[in-house]
């Protein structure tokens, strides 16, 4: 009898192995590969924005004293720096009222009248002579000032580093396609790439550097005072890709 129950458990025991061993068909099965890519590359372009602005009781001699500085710093810009690029994103005129207070029992209300004006103006400077920037950046802070900077990647370097972006992610692919194969007890040869759909990788675009608000309230800078150099560090940008395959196995 006890025998007997030996031989059962043994069979029981070598069935469930059997079970075990036992792989899944996986001929005509489509399997879906979600891959990744990232590429790195120092930054070779710096986007600065400089401003100027003025208060004063007088409108137009306001207004005249930005368009006199805005263009000894578009002059300076254009000598410390021939081959950058120069925009303008924004001129503002504000009127300047005097604080609310409250009014004494029986005093009417009067349309607020306003006892100054601001008035501002902005130029954006694309460029890629970076080792030059900090001399430009201090020759036209004698003028303007600097409102925004920030640094990035040329549209050439950029499609340099797309075309790279693009092969490592698709080379991820490939290893992820080869390793799921080998799991599945496949061969790569066996696997046929169906579909590749890179719609999901996002929106990758260099972004607008927009001018901040400006309140400077510089109506007595001194347009003579040297400014020493700033130190920039332009650092690197990082571009990543995700894709989704799919692969078919024979």
């Amino acid at each position: 009898m006890k025998v007997m129950q030996t031989v059962a458990a043994a069979a029981l025991v070598l069935g469930a192995q059997a079970v075990q061993a036992q792989s899944l068909p996986t001929t005509g099965t489509l399997v879906v590969v979600p891959a990744f890519g990232e590429v790195k590359a120092p930054n070779d372009q710096a986007v600065a924005t400089f401003a100027i602005e003025e208060q004063d009781k007088d409108k137009a001699a306001a207004a005249s004293r930005v368009n006199q500085k805005m263009k000894q710093g578009l002059d300076i810009l254009k000598k410390e720096d021939p081959q950058a690029s120069l925009k303008t994103q924004g001129y503002y005129t504000y009127p300047v009222y005097p604080e609310d207070r409250p009014l004494p029992p029986g005093v009417s209300a009067k349309a607020r009248i306003p006892t100054a004006w601001r008035v501002g103006h902005y130029v954006q400077m694309t460029t890629s002579n970076l080792n030059a920037l900090p001399k430009t950046v201090a020759s036209v802070q004698k003028v303007l000032t600097l409102n925004n900077l920030q640094f990035g990647l040329s549209p050439a370097a950029t499609k340099k580093l797309d075309d790279q972006r693009i092969a490592a992610t698709y080379q991820n692919l490939n290893e992820r396609i080869a390793s799921i194969a080998n799991a599945m007890g496949r061969k790569l040869s066996d696997a046929v790439l169906d579909t590749v759909d890179f719609e999901g990788s996002g929106n990758y675009a260099q972004r607008e550097y927009a001018a901040a608000p400006a309140m400077m309230r510089s109506a007595m800078m001194k347009d003579t005072a040297e400014v020493s150099e700033p130190s920039f560090e332009p650092g690197e940008t990082t571009l990543e890709m995700r894709l989704v395959g799919k692969v078919k196995f024979k």
